[in-house]
């Protein structure tokens, strides 16, 4: 049964950072692509990130594009979202999700087994 954690959130003024950490369990981490969603009030999921289980592939949201970055360890089974120079437009619900789609543009969704809680982000401004 896979598991799907993510920590990090929280308040933070605008141009802030903060890094958000997801830890995945019962699966063979190293030949997953991960990837990052978020919600904002009112609004529908949107992709925000995605890497390739051999990290030659990340593809990102043109508003995060230079502010957000995801990375990988492998041997922590963790993918991580490090957010720079945030904006109150960042402020979500954060979802890791195991075996996204890489491509920005799909309309592909994993199953909700593959889906964290959410990590929230509120960013003031």
């Amino acid at each position: 049964q896979v598991q799907v954690a993510e920590s990090g959130g929280g308040l933070v003024q605008a141009g802030g950072s903060l890094r958000l950490s997801c830890e995945v369990s019962g699966r063979t981490f190293n030949r997953d692509d991960m990837g990052w969603y978020r919600q904002a009030p009112g609004k529908k999921r949107e992709f925000v990130a995605a890497m390739s289980w051999s990290g030659s592939i990340k593809n990102y949201h043109g508003n995060v594009k230079g502010r957000f970055t995801i990375s990988r360890d492998n041997a922590k089974n963790t993918v991580y979202l490090q957010m720079n120079n945030l904006e109150p437009e960042d402020t979500a619900i954060y979802f890791c999700v195991v075996d996204p789609p890489l491509a920005p543009d799909s309309t592909c969704v994993p199953g909700d087994e593959l889906w964290g809680p959410g990590a929230a982000v509120a960013v003031s401004s």
